[in-house]
């Protein structure tokens, strides 16, 4: 018998639905636009999940976060189509936008920021934007990372793939440990718990 925490049953709905966004390869590691795939990579590590199945055209992991069965996504089909990855898991198990959270990049934020919404618009992150036309709605939890500020000479294409500096990623440490204890935070306490705790701006 598999222990609970590393059931791997993709067979059985999931209380959540957890989604890292980036774009998949190794150009594109530690670029601004993978924030979501670094945070959502340490929250398996902290849990011991593997994500290492191929499903819903993502690497998944199924395991324990808490009290809380969680499916583990990271899209493989690049930031601009995250949703058709999306659809395609919340249809399989008919699992609600409001169970499905999204962590994701944002350039309107310095590297360091990190904020939790409810729902709301795409805040021009095309990931998100994706995921909003797919599921026909806005409504479900977010978690920002922030991924610098576009400077006004760089293009906004240019920027999200450029890589973050090491003292951007000896930052983005403590955010993506901050990231993970919100998550747990959201889905096993409650996102208004969560945003008082680890909403910060820098």
């Amino acid at each position: 018998m598999f222990k609970k925490k590393n059931k791997t049953d993709m067979t059985l709905p999931p209380d959540w639905i957890i989604v890292g966004l980036g774009n998949p390869g190794g150009r594109y590691e530690n670029t601004r636009h993978n924030a979501g795939f670094i945070c959502i990579e340490h929250l398996a590590e902290k849990h011991g999940i593997k994500i290492n199945v191929l499903s819903f055209d993502s690497k998944v992991g199924r395991g324990m976060i808490g009290n809380s069965d969680c499916l583990l996504m990271m899209p493989q089909t690049f930031m601009n189509l995250s949703g058709e990855a999306v659809q395609k898991a919340a249809k399989r198990y008919g699992t609600k936008p409001d169970r499905i959270l999204v962590l994701s990049d944002d350039i309107s934020f310095n590297v360091g920021s990190l904020r939790i919404r409810k729902n709301g618009s795409a805040g021009g992150q095309k990931g998100v934007n994706n995921i909003i036309t797919m599921l026909g709605t806005q409504e479900f939890p977010r978690v920002k990372i922030g991924a610098g500020k576009r400077p006004e000479d760089i293009e906004t294409v240019d920027w999200v793939l450029s890589k973050f500096d090491y003292s951007e990623l000896k930052t983005l440490s403590e955010v993506k440990e901050n990231a993970a204890r919100a998550v747990d935070e959201i889905i096993n306490g409650s996102i208004e718990s969560a945003m008082s705790k680890y909403n910060k701006t820098v």
